[in-house]
């Protein structure tokens, strides 16, 4: 079962290999998705401060009837925070709100701040900076583990340049039809595990008829043709939900897709628009 299963961080730590993802879920509807998940066996659950959402996560996480230890919650320094001292302040603003000694993870959210994506500035200096503060924190117990997500390859290497803790995971978009493979390696060769954000192409792939009748040939819907994508490719998949019986049928994927299959979904046309979603410079 998919749920029962992790993978080992380059500092020994164990994560669960399915995450639920809280993106755009908030107040009480976030409380009530993460203490269900948690009914339903998920042990991984995922936030950001720029979610707004974090008070309300742990929230769902103290009605469970887990200790906290037997579970692992991810946060993300928001992408604006590019100094040292700000950094440092957002990380304990993050602890203080979830009323948590320490996070099993956090990541710094962008290489950019929102307002400056994909701009020419990669803010090297800041993202050293705030790498820093991460590193700190780390190093003082507050976060188990800490890592990167949307970076580039330039940008991973101005961490690797300076740091004295390389980071342990790099989170990422990547679904069937968009994969990127030379980022995923890359940050694999620097010793990071590569996380899933949007697994299901925030909700476009249920329109691709290619996907619709391989998860029909497999019994399965199309997000579990999705995550099982992401997990046959080594990858940490992160569906986001409100709705149980959605966590449910995400979970449900204890089935092999052949790699002929594998294959022929990884050759589907990359999807070129994200309707709604495109608003957002990334999407988690």
């Amino acid at each position: 079962m998919i749920l029962k299963e992790t993978y080992t961080l380059a500092n020994g730590i164990a994560i669960p290999k399915l995450a639920l993802g809280t993106w755009m879920i908030e107040g009480e509807s976030a409380t009530n998705a993460v203490k269900k998940a948690i009914e339903l066996g998920y042990r991984h659950i995922d936030t950001a401060q720029d979610y707004g959402n974090e008070a309300e996560v742990a929230d769902g996480v103290r009605a469970s009837s887990l200790e906290r230890e037997q579970l692992f919650v991810t946060s993300k320094l928001a992408a604006r925070h590019k100094t040292y001292d700000e950094a440092t302040a957002a990380i304990e603003e993050s602890l203080e709100k979830m009323g948590f000694e320490y996070l099993d993870l956090m990541i710094i959210h962008s290489p950019q701040p929102w307002d400056h994506f994909g701009s020419e500035d990669r803010f090297p200096e800041g993202n050293q900076e705030a790498w820093r503060a991460l590193e700190d924190a780390y190093k003082a117990g507050k976060l188990k583990a800490i890592g990167l997500s949307n970076f580039q390859e330039r940008d991973i290497d101005t961490i690797l340049e300076t740091c004295s803790v390389a980071p342990m995971v790099h989170q990422i978009l990547a679904h069937v039809t968009n994969v990127p493979g030379a980022l995923i390696d890359y940050s694999r060769n620097k010793g990071m595990l590569v996380e899933a954000y949007s697994p299901v192409g925030h909700g476009e792939l249920f329109k691709n008829e290619a996907i619709i009748k391989m998860a029909e040939k497999y019994n399965v819907s199309v997000p579990q043709l999705c995550i099982r994508y992401d997990l046959q490719l080594g990858l940490l998949p992160l569906p986001k939900t409100a709705n149980p019986d959605h966590m449910a049928n995400n979970a449900a994927v204890d089935f092999e897709i052949a790699q002929a299959d594998m294959d022929a979904l990884s050759a589907l046309e990359p999807i070129k628009d994200y309707g709604e979603a495109s608003q957002f410079p990334v999407f988690q």
